[in-house]
């Protein structure tokens, strides 16, 4: 299997900046970071609210990094017209709720395909690559290839809670829905990148799923950075998902 990509999320880099106000610690800097470190691209997530990245954050890092910038948003107007302007390399799609701390569950794809294929088609136009977050769900897969996207980040997030909390069952059965779901987007064409919550006892796994070829993470990571650096933190996930990815 081809080497498994690595995207870093700073969002919570900004999320601490903007807990105590000013500059400090900056995401550009931490995105600068994670690049040196052997990162393969830059996640961050605009929301509504501006509650951790600002707009100023993202056109910044744009600018500064050489890695690719992966765009995470919601499907409004308003971001669209954002990330037209930025121009980032990658659009993840994402469900956005302003009551809720981070992101919950994948994109209803399915429901709301025809305004959803509208949304996407000025995006394409702009020369970004659309990837749509969604859970490891076949009708939530194929109608994301049916509206337009180039790519599908399955949402982990629940086989990761498993994990975390010793459910091994339940980890097992959402680890199968996530293969299932990855094959499946495999054979429709579309990459397939996973991500939420991912930890260094979760990532295994994951990063042994063959169609899978880019892993998203960036809460974990930078509260690890706490403890061994972001580098050090970032260099031991690397580790793992190498190890699982050959032993596969």
């Amino acid at each position: 299997m081809d080497r498994l990509r690595l995207g870093i999320n700073i969002d919570h880099v900004a999320t601490i900046r903007n807990a105590r106000g000013g500059a400090t610690p900056d995401p550009v800097r931490a995105a600068l970071a994670a690049q040196s470190a052997g990162a393969d691209g830059i996640t961050a997530h605009l929301r509504e609210d501006r509650r951790h990245v600002r707009d100023a954050d993202m056109a910044a890092i744009a600018e500064a990094i050489d890695i690719p910038l992966n765009f995470e948003m919601a499907a409004t107007e308003e971001m669209s017209r954002i990330a037209q302007a930025t121009r980032p390399h990658a659009i993840c799609l994402v469900p956005e709720r302003r009551e809720e701390r981070t992101t919950e569950g994948g994109l209803e794809v399915a429901g709301d395909a025809n305004r959803l294929t509208g949304f996407i088609a000025p995006l394409v136009d702009a020369g970004a690559r659309i990837s749509l977050f969604v859970a490891p769900d076949p009708r939530q897969v194929e109608a994301a290839f049916r509206v337009g996207a180039q790519v599908v980040e399955l949402h982990t997030g629940t086989y990761c809670d498993a994990v975390a909390e010793d459910r091994h069952d339940e980890a097992a059965a959402e680890l199968d829905r996530l293969a299932a779901a990855a094959k499946a987007a495999d054979e429709l064409g579309l990459e397939v990148h996973a991500g939420h919550g991912i930890t260094y006892d979760s990532v295994g796994p994951l990063a042994a799923i063959p169609q899978v070829v880019e892993l998203n993470i960036g809460h974990f990571l930078i509260g690890e950075a706490v403890f061994r650096g972001l580098d050090g933190a970032i260099a031991e996930m690397r580790r793992l998902m190498d190890l699982a990815r050959s032993a596969a």
